[in-house]
């Protein structure tokens, strides 16, 4: 029997944390060929090439494409959009995929849909019908879902949403989301590996930071991450900070982390990309995740972790009870009421509403039995 062949395209290292999973098991899969496309931040010396993590993996990167500008704009940002739209439709043309796989929300990732789309291939998209109202994600993430043709959701309100959009509900999936599958599957380091292999110790009190910029606020960015720095630096935390990702605004925000950590590397440690396993284990010895990151809606509910969200970079996107949500001039209270023995208990009791683990079996299971095309009828909903 011919194998489907399953298109995967991925820009940034959390997105391949997230997809693992399911690279893992359609490598594995009889009925399956996987491909696999490294973009954009992957192929960028200054977001740490994380396209070695993903060979070092075991997996075989088909083609890579360099389309990100190194410059700190919205202007870029369209013009790198536009280039991996082009060079993708050549990488989809030698690969002849039967399917394109995207996960997500980002500007490649509308540029993969736009030239699947224009080239008759079915697209597949996971992570569709959630609200983040403070980032431009917002908008690309329901384009691309009106240019896919099979949906994988992550809780039953996604789904609903999906179908409100016109989608059909025998192409609609909730599935989970696959990140949970990490959490539960993959083996993490103990707290003296990592320690070792960050060269760094977490101390009594520490936190993982994740910030990325907010692309839909015209705040001062430089003032607002001071703010941020000023209450981190009083907290007494000794805190882990990861990059922010490519957007507008991004490379100031890692020029910033990257000086605060220097003027204090006991207490802070920075690192470009700590990769899925690392990522995970420090999420296990922190006490709090600060930021505004998904991660820290979607995943540290299974850590049973409190996390201070700050911002409307997530506003909309569903929860579980553990976050706090804040902004920058009520950060300082926010992480207290993170680190109170009271919200701490509360978060030792929830359950993740993003699933339980297994939502790469069944988006693989999908991709191998379910009939494809790109004919789409639009589904009004019955008043």
């Amino acid at each position: 029997m011919k194998q489907r062949k399953v298109c995967i395209v991925t820009g940034t290292r959390a997105e391949y944390g997230l997809l693992y999973p399911i690279l893992k098991k359609i490598q594995a899969s009889e009925s399956l060929e996987l491909q696999l496309i490294a973009t954009t931040m992957h192929v960028s010396p200054e977001f740490g090439n994380t396209y070695k993590q993903i060979e070092a993996d075991g997996f075989v990167i088909d083609e890579t494409v360099e389309n990100l500008l190194t410059t700190d704009s919205a202007s870029s940002m369209a013009k790198s959009s536009g280039l991996a739209t082009l060079l993708l439709s050549d990488a989809f043309r030698r690969l002849a995929p039967d399917v394109i796989l995207l996960l997500g929300d980002r500007f490649e990732t509308l540029a993969a849909a736009t030239a699947a789309l224009l080239m008759n291939i079915p697209v597949a998209h996971i992570h569709g019908g959630e609200i983040t109202e403070g980032a431009v994600d917002e908008q690309i993430r329901h384009a691309i879902t009106k240019m896919s043709y099979w949906h994988f959701v992550a809780t039953p309100t996604y789904a609903r949403r999906v179908i409100q959009m016109g989608e059909s509900p025998s192409r609609v999936f909730c599935t989970g989301a696959p990140g949970i599958d990490n959490v539960i599957g993959m083996k993490r380091l103990t707290r003296q590996e990592l320690e070792a292999d960050l060269a760094w110790k977490f101390g009594d009190k520490s936190a993982l930071f994740t910030y990325h910029p907010v692309t839909l606020e015209t705040t001062d960015l430089h003032d607002d991450i001071n703010k941020i720095f000023e209450v981190l630096q009083h907290s007494g935390l000794n805190i882990l900070f990861t990059y922010a990702n490519a957007d507008e605004g991004g490379l100031l925000i890692n020029r910033q982390i990257e000086l605060f950590c220097s003027n204090d590397p006991v207490r802070y440690r920075v690192v470009k990309s700590l990769g899925q396993q690392r990522y995970l284990s420090a999420m296990t010895y922190v006490n709090v995740l600060i930021g505004n990151s998904s991660s820290g809606i979607i995943e540290a509910a299974s850590f049973h972790k409190p996390v201070v969200n700050i911002g409307n970079r997530q506003r909309g996107r569903l929860q579980s009870g553990n976050v706090v949500d804040c902004e920058i001039d009520t950060l300082d209270a926010a992480l207290s009421k993170a680190l109170s023995h009271d919200f701490i208990s509360q978060c030792q009791k929830i359950e993740n509403i993003y699933g339980t683990g297994n939502a790469a079996q069944q988006i693989v299971d999908i991709l191998e039995r379910e009939p494809l095309n790109t004919v789409k009828k639009f589904i009004d909903i019955k008043s």
